[in-house]
């Protein structure tokens, strides 16, 4: 288990969008993050997280568009 934490150009870098995108996705909510000083930071393992859940929620969606095998 790791504690590191992020800033907004760290995760920026490791989705690939811009770090605007970042700090208005955790503003919403959508990331999971938290202010030091009034600039966001995040933790690497909340993050990984919060990409395995977007991963399974497209894989959801995905397999409800495709016919049953059964």
């Amino acid at each position: 288990m790791t504690n590191e934490i992020l800033d907004a150009q760290e995760v920026a870098d490791l989705l690939r969008v811009h770090p605007r995108t970042v700090m208005k996705l955790a503003s919403q909510g959508h990331l999971p993050g938290f202010k030091v000083g009034g600039q966001w930071r995040f933790r690497r393992e909340a993050i990984n997280t919060y990409i395995q859940e977007q991963e399974q929620q497209h894989r959801d969606q995905e397999d409800q568009g495709k016919p049953d095998k059964s």
